[in-house]
């Protein structure tokens, strides 16, 4: 894809964005089969069930942040390729460890995930620096 000017690293950032689309479609089924254990029917998005609730926010959560995650993760690595990918799998790893979390069904143990952040600001910093050097301030 050289005529794109994209580095071949570029690579590890479409795969790992790729497996973001998984972690989503898994977060998801985790729902559906949480609706048919707790009895929620569609459109209720929660319930009077905590535990079904846990489910349900641990998938909305992930959703929110998604779309932030996404710009960070093309634009930072556009900067550094590989840094971005590895940034985007301890952010997908965090997303997996706050759901396996809140799952417990003890809302607290979704913090088991914050170390995803670690990876979604290092993107948020290789997306700044990405758009100082365009500018050739960096």
């Amino acid at each position: 894809m050289e005529s794109l000017g994209l580095p071949p690293a570029f690579g590890f950032v479409v795969l790992t964005t790729v497996a973001s689309v998984f972690l989503l479609q898994w977060l998801g089924i985790k729902v559906a089969m949480a609706r048919k254990k707790y009895e929620v029917s569609y459109p209720k998005m929660y319930s009077g069930d905590d535990r079904f609730n846990c489910v349900q926010r641990a998938h909305q959560n992930t959703l929110e942040v998604y779309p932030t995650y996404l710009i960070l993760q093309i634009l930072g690595g556009l900067y550094a390729p590989k840094l971005g990918a590895v940034c985007g799998l301890i952010w997908i790893a965090g997303r997996v460890a706050y759901a396996l979390g809140y799952y417990t069904g003890d809302p607290e143990k979704r913090k088991w995930g914050a170390f995803g952040y670690i990876g979604l600001l290092t993107l948020l910093v290789c997306a700044v620096m990405f758009g100082l050097s365009l500018l050739g301030l960096f």
